[in-house]
């Protein structure tokens, strides 16, 4: 598959997002994704072979888009990253949602945040105040007006590719090395 010039990217990557790599990175990766759903967990394990090897060349973006009528789990899984990223731990709880795909009932998200040492009072009165969930649905119905349509979507440098897994890495990799070929040698 090829990248799809219908649909750029209408939100730019902003102080809000969960980013991990530079800032200034050459190329940069947004993926929308949901904890529930199975062509996101497959989604998350091609990227974080590209997180792997290639961190410290591409910023990494997620994007919450939690298929709220579909999948059951998803907004509570959003959730308790969102708490955990008030914590500083959002990419850990990131890859234990993705890591554990049937245990995201509230009793396996309270483990989780055990698990990455989070403040367990704090998140539990996150979770149970439904902290976060406005803001996640917010963006979700945001991102369904400006063109998302499904998760998992995933855009580089701005365009969105119908691909996933070796696909993506390999347009990834052309993307760095087509830029290093344009920049001026120091």
């Amino acid at each position: 598959m090829v990248k799809t010039e219908a649909l750029k990217l209408a939100v730019p990557v902003n102080e809000s997002d969960h980013a991990i790599g530079p800032a200034q990175a050459p190329v940069t990766v947004v993926t929308y994704g949901d904890y529930d759903c199975p062509a996101s967990r497959g989604q998350h394990r091609a990227t974080e072979k590209m997180v792997d090897e290639l961190l410290g060349r591409v910023r990494f973006v997620y994007r919450h888009f939690p298929l709220l009528k579909v999948h059951p789990y998803a907004l509570r899984a959003a959730e308790a990253a969102e708490s955990a990223a008030a914590q500083g731990k959002f990419w850990q709880m990131h890859r234990l949602l993705y890591a554990h795909p049937n245990k995201l009932r509230d009793s396996d998200l309270r483990r989780f945040a055990q698990t990455i040492g989070l403040d367990r009072a704090k998140f539990d009165r996150d979770m149970a105040n439904g902290t976060y969930a406005d803001r996640i649905r917010k963006s979700y119905y945001d991102s369904i007006i400006k063109g998302i349509s499904g998760a998992p979507t995933t855009f580089v440098n701005g365009v969105m590719y119908a691909m996933s897994g070796v696909e993506l890495l390999s347009e990834v990799k052309a993307n760095l090395n087509d830029l290093s070929v344009l920049q001026p040698l120091g």
